[in-house]
Order: structure tokens, then sequence, then C-alpha cells
């Protein structure tokens, strides 16, 4: 992947003018698409692209016809090179749509909206204004936080802030909760994915109003490329699909609990090693870490735990399932992995075909939670709400009215602790993610060293051929240098031009 980059800078030809744009991707059979090297864009976990950006750049290709290749980046600044030199089709990257890009960009459609937070260690004293700031606020070169530090210098005479030319906004999210730096910048987005991995990192205060995100193409006279996006996104919108997408990465993420989940990760740490190779073996289909996450809510991996209605063991199995599954010690750490791991399979055959595939567990969770029938009158009552029984987006708003009588009473199962059981799944699905983050850690900071190093040994290598001339002759459109910031007060540290 990291030669595929190279190849994509030196090789790619922008397309000649005048030339219908989108003939020519489907001429081509390639949608190059620039994005970020990011939890909520695209990253390779589990050795597979995952990332809301990547999932609908996938179905945009898709549309067309034509293959998807991916052309990832660690900062705004880079892509926003890629683009003005015709090396990406354009950028799916969640880029907040500001009046300053808007000058020399249009955007698609917005699919969701972000704000800025200003984030510093949680320990450390949190300023109650930006009057207060004392140390460098450090973001991203080239992204809307530097933007914003820019106009926001000029409101707060003295703000101490620099741009940070190598690294990305999740390296320095990083850089905060290790202490290595004091504040950054980064969307609300952003920072819930990283909380759950970095506790320590805490929001000081809101920075920006919420602002749509969108795809970014350059300006230029031919619009079939453009008119094509507008048309996905509001076939997207209607079906659904961005709505699902924006569950899937966010819905369970905004939520968040320093010590719980301070907590977990010095468990994952003490605690999971001596249970791992049992999830592991009884995990057969499912992925060992989504029964680690299901224990863990259960029991906090404590093999003796037991609650008031008589559920027992590291999967707080009930005396009657546990019989029906052959289990009978459920205080046994082997016994209960094996026996809940093989309930939640009857549980997720149990789910309806209509529910979509990558939706069932969270079906079965509920199922899992407060039994079978109760989830099936979540159902019902999603239903009966007009809304659609078979997304987990819909049913799990309706979990909370399995409370109300009026609600309950037109059910078949009655009363449920539906409040309970969507915020069982929402906390399954943060210990899930956790768990996946922590497993890929070593190896993703790897990635990412070398991602960063090829973009280093790249601009040095292919300047020449970003600066040819197009093939008509005419040098290839390039936007308005990107501002930069000044250095910051008190700091002896030059301003870093643009490299566009």
């Amino acid at each position: 992947m990291i030669l595929l980059i190279g190849v994509l800078l030196l090789s790619a030809c922008s397309p000649q003018a005048g030339q219908n744009q989108l003939n020519e991707i489907k001429r081509r059979g390639e949608l190059r698409v620039g994005t970020l090297y990011s939890s909520t864009t695209y990253r390779l976990l589990d050795s597979a692209p995952t990332g809301l950006d990547y999932e609908l750049a996938k179905r945009f290709a898709d549309s067309l016809g034509v293959r998807l290749k991916i052309v990832p980046a660690f900062q705004t600044q880079q892509l926003f090179d890629l683009l003005s030199h015709g090396k990406v089709d354009f950028i799916a990257a969640a880029l907040a749509v500001t009046p300053k890009r808007l000058q020399w960009l249009r955007f698609t459609p917005s699919y969701y909206l972000v704000q800025q937070k200003l984030v510093y260690r949680n320990g450390k004293p949190r300023p109650g204004s930006l009057a207060d700031i004392k140390e460098p606020i450090v973001v991203v070169k080239g992204s809307s936080h530097a933007d914003l530090l820019q106009s926001l210098s000029q409101q707060f005479d003295g703000l101490p802030w620099r741009v940070e030319d190598e690294g990305d906004g999740e390296a320095l999210l990083r850089e905060v909760a290790e202490g290595k730096i004091a504040y950054t910048i980064v969307d609300d987005t952003l920072l819930a994915q990283n909380q759950r991995f970095y506790p320590e990192l805490a929001e000081a205060m809101t920075l920006s109003p919420p602002t749509p995100v969108g795809w970014a193409l350059s300006r230029q006279e031919d619009d079939t490329l453009y008119a094509a996006l507008i048309d996905f996104f509001g076939q997207r919108q209607q079906d659904g699909t961005l709505a699902k997408l924006d569950e899937k990465y966010f819905g369970h993420v905004q939520a968040f609990d320093y010590v719980d989940t301070h907590t977990f990760l010095q468990r994952v740490r003490e605690i999971l090693p001596k249970y791992r190779q049992l999830f592991e073996s009884y995990a057969q289909d499912l992925d060992w870490r989504l029964l680690a996450a299901i224990s863990y809510q259960e029991s906090h991996w404590n093999e003796e735990a037991r609650s008031y209605t008589g559920v027992r063991g590291l999967m707080m199995l009930t005396l009657d399932t546990a019989k029906e599954l052959g289990i009978a010690d459920r205080k046994d750490p082997e016994q209960s992995i094996k026996g809940g791991a093989a309930y939640l399979r009857q549980l997720i055959d149990k789910v309806p075909d209509s529910v979509p595939k990558d939706e069932k567990i969270w079906f079965a969770l509920v199922a899992y939670n407060m039994g079978y029938g109760h989830m099936l009158d979540a159902r019902r009552l999603t239903k009966l709400r007009g809304g659609n029984p078979d997304a987990w987006r819909d049913v799990k708003d309706s979990l909370p009215l399995l409370h109300e009588a009026k609600w309950y009473s037109k059910t078949r199962y009655g009363y449920a602790r539906g409040r309970e059981a969507r915020l069982y799944v929402n906390n399954i699905r943060r210990y899930y993610q956790s768990l996946r983050m922590y497993d890929a850690t070593e190896r993703q900071q790897e990635e990412r060293r070398q991602f960063r190093q090829s973009w280093l040994n790249i601009a040095t290598r292919s300047q020449p051929e970003m600066t040819d001339t197009a093939t008509d002759g005419t040098a290839p459109v390039t936007p308005e240098p990107q501002p930069v910031a000044p250095p910051a007060t008190g700091q002896s540290r030059d301003p870093i031009p643009s490299s566009s």
C-alpha cells in the first residue's frame, strides 16, 4: 500500500481540460479517492479496510461499476496537493465545509456535522477560556482547526499556537494523552473515538458551532462527476444508508465515562490475558474480542460474579440456559465462556433474516440481555411508530419505551428494562472497539510511521512530476496557497510554507 501511494503520485495523469470527468473515470475503470488515514474516515483494522468515508466511497465506486483506489494521507494539506494536481478525483475525508474552502473547492451535500473541541489532558488545570491558555495549542497543518486558530488569534491577542507539519490529528491526541503537548483541537467525532483508547483525553471547551462535512472536488467547468455525487448522496439519504453509517460509527461513542474506560483498559492489561485463550478457543465464527466485551459488560471478568436475579459466572448465564446448554458449573470459566458463545450463536441464528447481517449481533445482544421475546416486542413497537424494525438505529430508540405502560401494554411480553438493554449494547460496542484498537496498536503505529515516511520520500522524489504541465500544455489548476499560522506568541519556530 505504501508503494501504491508513490505510484499514484508519480504516474497519475490529470484529465485534459474540457474532458468529461465521469467518462474518464469509467474509461480508466478506477475511482481514485483521497482520504485521511484516521479512525473516522479510513483505516486498516484486522487487515481489512474500514471507516465511514471508505464505506461510502466503495458504494459510490460500485454504483459506477469501477474499482475503488484509496489514496490515504495523514494531513488535509497533502490531500489538497493531490487534488490540485489531478492525482485523485475527489477528497472523502470528513472535511468541514468552511467559507474559506468554498472559495476554491465545491462540496457534496453534508452527511453529518462536527464541532471543533479544545482537548487537554485529564488531571491538568482546565482552562476557563482561551485567555487562560499559556502553552501552545498544536494543530495539523492545512486543517480547519488551523484556520480557526488564525481567526481566534485576532480576538485573543497573544494566543499561543502552532501548526504541525508531520503529525496528524490522532498523533496529536496521543501526545496530549502522554503529556507531551498541552492542547490540540480536533473534531468531536475523532475525540470520541480516541477517548476509548486514551481516557486521559478531556474536552476543555467547544470552539465552533455544528459544521457540515462533505466530500470535496476541484472547481472546474465539467460538472459530470459532481452531478453524479449529488445524485448518489440523495439516493443514500433516501434509502437510509447515511443514517445507518452514522449510527454504526458514531451512535455508540458519544457518552464517555473516564473512570469506566480507565478501569476497563487496566483490566485488559491485568485480567484479560488469563481468559484470552478461552475466548479465542470458543469464539469459532465469532470475534473473540466481541465475546470478551460481552463478558466484561456482564461480569467485569469476575468468574465469581452473581446478580440478584441469580445469573452467574463470566458470561452470567441463567440456570435454565446453562441446563439447556449442558453447562454443569456456571462459575467455571471455560464452561461459562463455552456456554455463552453457544447461546449467543443461537440468538444470532434466531434473529429474522430481514435484519442486515452486520446488525444481527446487536439484536441478539438485546435478546441476551432481556430475552428474545422482549427484543421482538421492541421491533413491533418500532413498526407501530413508523420506524424500520430491521434497522438497529430505529429499534434501539424504541427500547426505552418498554419501560412505559402506554407502550408495553401494546406488546406481547410486557414490561422490560429497555433503557438498560440499549445501554448494555452500546457499552459492549465501546468495549469491543477498544479491544480491537488495543489488539492492533503496535502494528498500526508502525503502519502509520511507514505511511508518514513514504510521504516524506514522495515529497522529495516526486516534486518535478508534481509541477509538470498537463498534456494539453496548460499548467494544472492549483488552489490558492493555504495560509499557515504565524509563529505562536513566545515561539521562535518559523511558519511552515504551504506545499501547494
